[in-house]
């Protein structure tokens, strides 16, 4: 086996309601490896989405460590962190995030605007990422012009953008038809078989039939 690309080490979280601690993760440990294409399901409150976000270093633990190609998150300055999300990882949400007065082209150039890459070699992958997701003819309509199937698209091309070696994605399919979401799964299942590291949060048990590896919590623990 290779070094993991994610380690989570006896990670734990709790978020105040009110007055009270209410945990979301009881002390998880996962490893996974480079390429694997991970599933996490659960009920509603099992702690998926909480881990999802911690392993993307979008949330932060209240206890362990978690280690993403080598780097402790825990230990990053916020630059470090925001510099790591940048250029290892690519995320897509349930809600697609683009902005509304961008243009499809422009969603998928916008993380390279941040990297600070030149505008010719910004727009020509942009250009290639459109194209990879069947969106050639789309790149200049803004969101509101596109199907939610394609923003979802858009929003994949636009995680790719930075070429990063992970996909975090957090219920990509939910707001999709069946028809849809199974497209949308195929594309990233031909993501992972290129080699990328693939992570993602599913309801719904016939996306998860995508993955290699499904693990599932429950009360903040891994149970299989």
């Amino acid at each position: 086996m290779s070094e993991p690309i994610i380690r989570v080490e006896d990670v734990h979280k709790s978020y105040l309601m009110g007055k009270e601690a209410v945990p979301a993760l009881r002390g998880v440990s996962l490893d996974i490896q480079p390429g694997e294409f991970v599933c996490l399901m659960g009920p509603s409150g099992s702690g998926k989405t909480t881990l999802l976000n911690i392993v993307g270093g979008l949330d932060e633990p209240g206890r362990g460590h978690v280690i993403v190609e080598g780097e402790n998150l825990v230990s990053l300055s916020e630059n470090k962190l925001a510099r790591l999300r940048l250029t290892k990882m690519g995320f897509i949400f349930q809600n697609y995030n683009l902005l509304g007065n961008f243009t499809a082209q422009e969603n998928v150039e916008a993380p390279m605007v941040l990297a600070k890459n030149g505008r010719r070699q910004r727009k020509a992958r942009a250009q290639t990422l459109l194209e990879r997701v069947n969106l050639a003819d789309r790149m200049h309509h803004y969101p509101n012009e596109l199907s939610g199937g394609q923003q979802q698209r858009v929003a994949i091309a636009r995680a790719l953008a930075n070429d990063p070696a992970i996909l975090i994605a957090d219920e990509m399919t939910g707001d999709l038809d069946s028809q849809t979401g199974f497209a949308i799964m195929e594309l990233v299942a031909s993501l992972n078989k290129e080699g990328m590291t693939i992570v993602f949060v599913t309801h719904d048990p016939r996306m998860a039939e995508f993955a290699g590896r499904v693990v599932n919590l429950q009360d903040g623990k891994i149970i299989s």
